[in-house]
């Protein structure tokens, strides 16, 4: 099977910081949607795609655990791979890693499903997620 990923690196901003100057949890989620845009833009499933086909994305499940901290200075990079699913779903992991020594400092997961423009839950993948699984050879 096809292994989708895309990277980006990481801006800290000194907003994002506490008084310690490491990274405040806060700004994990802000960090893995950077991601989310990032394949997108790479892939062909950004948001406006998925909206003008008719449907919402909403997430249902994040997580993240902290390996290390991102302190102010850091230059991390974030890395989204996607998780193929037979379901009417999008799985993401992320790994965000020290672009100095490559030291891990974040890994992640989240899940997103589909609704339409009624806020209804999609139980099946709409057509155009499954021709974009078809395109990429992920199932």
């Amino acid at each position: 099977m096809k292994e989708l990923k895309a990277t980006k690196r990481l801006d800290i901003r000194f907003s994002e910081v506490d008084s310690m100057s490491v990274v405040w949890h806060g700004s994990y989620p802000l960090y893995f949607e950077d991601a989310r845009e990032a394949f997108g833009e790479k892939y062909g499933l950004g948001y406006l795609t998925i909206f003008g086909n008719g449907f919402y994305a909403p997430l249902v499940d994040l997580s993240f655990q902290y390996k290390r901290p991102i302190v102010y200075g850091m230059k991390p990079e974030i890395t989204i791979t996607y998780r193929p699913t037979e379901a009417a779903k999008i799985v993401f992991d992320y790994e965000i890693h020290d672009t100095a020594d490559g030291t891990l400092l974040a890994t992640g997961h989240s899940v997103q499903v589909f609704m339409d423009m009624d806020y209804q839950l999609v139980w099946c993948n709409p057509e155009f997620y499954a021709l974009w699984k078809d395109k990429w050879q992920v199932l």
